[in-house]
């Protein structure tokens, strides 16, 4: 048994499992930043569906799950790709 605090309610698991594993392959394949916006990048050089995926964690289990969030994919990607995903997801909520 886990004394683990879950960031989020149990009935959320499946999606939050499947955004995870999206997010990891777009660290893998495309990056959270861009050098110039355009195509899967807005404005501000950030991935459109990371920061759609950040909204919904956000939505889900707050900043406590975005944080999360990043030290799996730091475990997955690498240092450097969870850095590029926590600026990519600044001012999500307000406060990241």
């Amino acid at each position: 048994m886990s004394i683990f605090h879950k960031a989020y309610p149990s009935r959320y698991k499946a999606e939050v499992e499947r955004l995870t594993e999206t997010l990891i392959q777009i660290g893998q394949k495309e990056d959270f930043l861009s050098e110039r916006p355009g195509g899967i990048f807005d404005q501000n050089c950030r991935n459109i569906q990371a920061r759609e995926i950040g909204n919904r964690l956000f939505e889900i289990g707050g900043i406590e799950l975005m944080e999360d969030r990043i030290k799996k994919i730091s475990k997955k990607d690498g240092k450097e790709i969870a850095a590029h995903l926590e600026a990519c997801w600044r001012a999500i909520g307000g406060i990241f």
